[in-house]
Protein backbone atom coordinates (compact mmCIF):
# COMPACT_ATOMS: atom_id res chain seq x y z
CA UNK A 1 0.00 0.00 0.00
CA UNK A 2 0.92 3.40 -0.78
CA UNK A 3 2.38 6.06 2.05
CA UNK A 4 -0.73 8.01 0.42
CA UNK A 5 -3.25 5.96 1.26
CA UNK A 6 -1.95 5.03 4.26
CA UNK A 7 -1.94 8.78 5.53
CA UNK A 8 -5.14 9.35 4.37
CA UNK A 9 -6.77 6.25 5.89
CA UNK A 10 -5.06 6.99 9.11
CA UNK A 11 -6.62 11.09 9.25
CA UNK A 12 -9.91 9.79 8.73
CA UNK A 13 -9.73 6.97 10.92
CA UNK A 14 -8.14 9.56 13.62
CA UNK A 15 -11.13 11.67 12.77
CA UNK A 16 -13.43 9.15 13.18
CA UNK A 17 -11.60 7.71 16.59
CA UNK A 18 -11.73 11.01 18.30
CA UNK A 19 -15.10 11.84 17.93
CA UNK A 20 -16.19 10.56 21.99
CA UNK A 21 -17.74 7.17 21.37
CA UNK A 22 -17.93 4.09 23.54
CA UNK A 23 -14.75 3.35 24.38
CA UNK A 24 -13.05 6.74 24.62
CA UNK A 25 -15.69 7.76 27.03
CA UNK A 26 -14.60 4.44 28.83
CA UNK A 27 -10.61 5.68 28.29
CA UNK A 28 -11.48 8.95 29.70
CA UNK A 29 -13.65 7.43 32.69
CA UNK A 30 -10.99 4.76 33.59
CA UNK A 31 -7.84 7.49 33.46
CA UNK A 32 -9.92 9.19 35.94
CA UNK A 33 -10.92 6.53 38.74
CA UNK A 34 -7.43 4.52 37.77
CA UNK A 35 -4.82 6.61 36.73
CA UNK A 36 -3.30 6.20 33.19
CA UNK A 37 -1.23 2.63 34.27
CA UNK A 38 -3.97 0.64 35.18
CA UNK A 39 -6.49 2.08 32.33
CA UNK A 40 -3.54 0.87 30.06
CA UNK A 41 -5.11 -2.70 30.05
CA UNK A 42 -8.69 -0.74 28.86
CA UNK A 43 -6.82 0.63 26.29
CA UNK A 44 -5.21 -2.78 25.22
CA UNK A 45 -8.50 -4.51 25.24
CA UNK A 46 -10.04 -1.67 22.87
CA UNK A 47 -6.98 -2.00 20.47
CA UNK A 48 -7.68 -5.78 20.44
CA UNK A 49 -11.31 -5.47 19.52
CA UNK A 50 -9.62 -3.74 16.56
CA UNK A 51 -7.95 -6.47 15.16
CA UNK A 52 -10.89 -8.38 16.08
CA UNK A 53 -13.70 -6.48 13.99
CA UNK A 54 -11.03 -6.13 11.17
CA UNK A 55 -10.50 -9.53 10.98
CA UNK A 56 -14.02 -10.34 10.84
CA UNK A 57 -14.90 -8.07 7.97
CA UNK A 58 -11.76 -9.48 6.15
CA UNK A 59 -13.48 -12.58 6.38
CA UNK A 60 -16.77 -11.75 5.77
CA UNK A 61 -19.04 -11.25 8.90
CA UNK A 62 -19.72 -7.54 8.20
CA UNK A 63 -21.06 -8.76 4.89
CA UNK A 64 -23.43 -11.39 7.03
CA UNK A 65 -24.33 -8.60 9.74
CA UNK A 66 -25.45 -6.28 6.67
CA UNK A 67 -27.32 -9.45 4.89
CA UNK A 68 -28.73 -10.76 8.24
CA UNK A 69 -31.52 -8.90 9.87
CA UNK A 70 -31.56 -11.56 12.42
CA UNK A 71 -28.25 -11.81 13.10
CA UNK A 72 -27.19 -8.04 13.38
CA UNK A 73 -30.41 -7.59 15.74
CA UNK A 74 -28.76 -9.92 17.76
CA UNK A 75 -25.46 -8.42 17.84
CA UNK A 76 -27.30 -5.16 17.97
CA UNK A 77 -29.39 -6.27 21.43
CA UNK A 78 -26.25 -7.37 22.79
CA UNK A 79 -24.26 -4.14 22.61
CA UNK A 80 -27.02 -2.15 23.35
CA UNK A 81 -27.68 -4.22 26.72
CA UNK A 82 -24.30 -3.96 27.31
CA UNK A 83 -23.85 -0.17 26.49
CA UNK A 84 -26.49 0.29 29.17
CA UNK A 85 -25.41 -2.11 31.71
CA UNK A 86 -21.98 0.20 31.86
CA UNK A 87 -24.30 3.50 31.88
CA UNK A 88 -26.30 2.58 34.75
CA UNK A 89 -23.35 1.26 36.82
CA UNK A 90 -21.69 4.83 36.50
CA UNK A 91 -24.87 6.81 36.68
CA UNK A 92 -25.07 4.96 40.58
CA UNK A 93 -21.46 6.06 41.08
CA UNK A 94 -20.77 7.77 44.11
CA UNK A 95 -17.91 10.16 43.06
CA UNK A 96 -15.11 7.12 43.04
CA UNK A 97 -12.81 9.44 41.22
CA UNK A 98 -9.37 10.44 43.17
CA UNK A 99 -5.92 11.40 42.35
CA UNK A 100 -4.58 9.12 40.02
CA UNK A 101 -2.23 6.28 41.38
CA UNK A 102 -3.94 6.98 44.79
CA UNK A 103 -6.88 4.75 43.84
CA UNK A 104 -6.38 1.57 42.90
CA UNK A 105 -8.92 -0.64 44.30
CA UNK A 106 -8.63 -3.60 44.90
CA UNK A 107 -11.71 -5.59 43.72
CA UNK A 108 -11.14 -3.96 40.09
CA UNK A 109 -8.81 -5.69 38.87
CA UNK A 110 -6.90 -5.04 35.13
CA UNK A 111 -8.65 -8.13 33.62
CA UNK A 112 -11.78 -6.60 34.41
CA UNK A 113 -10.98 -3.47 33.19
CA UNK A 114 -9.22 -5.24 29.93
CA UNK A 115 -12.69 -7.40 29.13
CA UNK A 116 -15.01 -4.48 29.83
CA UNK A 117 -13.26 -2.52 27.08
CA UNK A 118 -12.81 -5.35 24.92
CA UNK A 119 -16.57 -6.25 25.19
CA UNK A 120 -18.00 -2.88 24.82
CA UNK A 121 -16.33 -2.89 21.35
CA UNK A 122 -16.96 -6.38 20.06
CA UNK A 123 -20.69 -6.37 20.60
CA UNK A 124 -21.24 -3.17 18.91
CA UNK A 125 -22.70 -4.08 15.45
CA UNK A 126 -21.79 -0.27 13.90
CA UNK A 127 -18.27 -1.53 14.35
CA UNK A 128 -18.80 -4.09 11.58
CA UNK A 129 -20.84 -2.08 9.61
CA UNK A 130 -18.36 0.24 9.59
CA UNK A 131 -15.52 -0.96 8.72
CA UNK A 132 -17.54 -2.97 6.07
CA UNK A 133 -17.96 0.38 4.36
CA UNK A 134 -14.92 1.84 5.20
CA UNK A 135 -12.07 -0.17 4.79
CA UNK A 136 -12.82 -1.13 1.03
CA UNK A 137 -12.40 2.49 0.06
CA UNK A 138 -8.43 1.90 0.85
CA UNK A 139 -8.14 -1.72 -0.61
CA UNK A 140 -6.55 -2.57 -3.98
CA UNK A 141 -8.48 -5.00 -5.08
CA UNK A 142 -5.76 -5.87 -7.83
CA UNK A 143 -3.24 -6.78 -4.67
CA UNK A 144 -3.38 -9.95 -2.23
CA UNK A 145 -6.61 -8.58 0.62
CA UNK A 146 -4.99 -9.76 3.98
CA UNK A 147 -1.88 -8.14 3.89
CA UNK A 148 -3.63 -4.66 2.93
CA UNK A 149 -6.38 -5.70 5.67
CA UNK A 150 -3.36 -6.23 8.68
CA UNK A 151 -1.93 -3.03 7.35
CA UNK A 152 -5.20 -0.77 7.86
CA UNK A 153 -5.86 -2.60 11.27
CA UNK A 154 -2.37 -2.16 12.60
CA UNK A 155 -2.55 1.59 11.55
CA UNK A 156 -5.98 2.07 13.01
CA UNK A 157 -4.85 -0.07 16.38
CA UNK A 158 -2.58 2.40 16.74
CA UNK A 159 -4.46 5.73 16.10
CA UNK A 160 -7.06 4.45 18.25
CA UNK A 161 -4.51 3.47 21.38
CA UNK A 162 -3.28 6.92 21.06
CA UNK A 163 -6.65 8.50 21.35
CA UNK A 164 -7.52 6.58 23.93
CA UNK A 165 -4.17 7.89 25.51
CA UNK A 166 -5.23 11.50 25.39
CA UNK A 167 -8.69 10.81 26.65
CA UNK A 168 -7.61 8.98 29.41
CA UNK A 169 -4.88 11.48 30.75
CA UNK A 170 -7.49 13.96 30.34
CA UNK A 171 -9.55 12.03 32.75
CA UNK A 172 -6.47 11.55 35.13
CA UNK A 173 -5.71 15.10 35.11
CA UNK A 174 -9.44 15.92 35.89
CA UNK A 175 -9.36 13.64 38.56
CA UNK A 176 -6.63 15.69 40.34
CA UNK A 177 -8.88 19.09 40.85
CA UNK A 178 -12.52 17.64 40.76
CA UNK A 179 -13.78 17.46 44.12
CA UNK A 180 -16.67 14.79 45.27
CA UNK A 181 -19.33 16.29 43.88
CA UNK A 182 -17.45 16.79 40.60
CA UNK A 183 -16.27 13.70 40.32
CA UNK A 184 -20.29 12.53 40.60
CA UNK A 185 -21.08 14.40 37.83
CA UNK A 186 -18.22 13.64 35.73
CA UNK A 187 -19.38 9.81 36.14
CA UNK A 188 -22.89 10.81 35.86
CA UNK A 189 -22.29 12.93 32.31
CA UNK A 190 -19.99 9.33 30.96
CA UNK A 191 -22.96 7.11 32.07
CA UNK A 192 -25.85 9.18 30.58
CA UNK A 193 -23.61 9.59 27.35
CA UNK A 194 -23.51 5.82 27.11
CA UNK A 195 -26.76 5.49 28.31
CA UNK A 196 -27.55 7.92 25.28
CA UNK A 197 -25.02 5.50 23.12
CA UNK A 198 -27.16 2.39 24.13
CA UNK A 199 -30.30 4.17 23.15
CA UNK A 200 -29.05 5.19 19.52
CA UNK A 201 -27.90 1.77 18.96
CA UNK A 202 -31.14 -0.17 20.24
CA UNK A 203 -32.94 1.87 17.89
CA UNK A 204 -30.43 1.61 14.80
CA UNK A 205 -31.47 0.17 11.22
CA UNK A 206 -29.88 -2.02 9.65
CA UNK A 207 -29.38 -0.25 5.76
CA UNK A 208 -31.46 -1.56 3.32
CA UNK A 209 -30.19 -3.87 0.54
Amino acid sequence: MSEITILAFAFVAFIGIVTPGPTVLLALTNGSRYGIKRALAGMVGAVLSDFVLIGAVALGLGALLAASEFWFTVVKWLGAGYLAFLGVMLLRSKGTLKVAGKHDSADVTTTAIFLKSFLLAVTNPKGYLFFSAFLPQFIDLGLPQAPQYAALAVVFAAVDFAVMLGYAMLGSQAARFLKHAGAVWLERICGGALLALAGSLAVYRRAAN
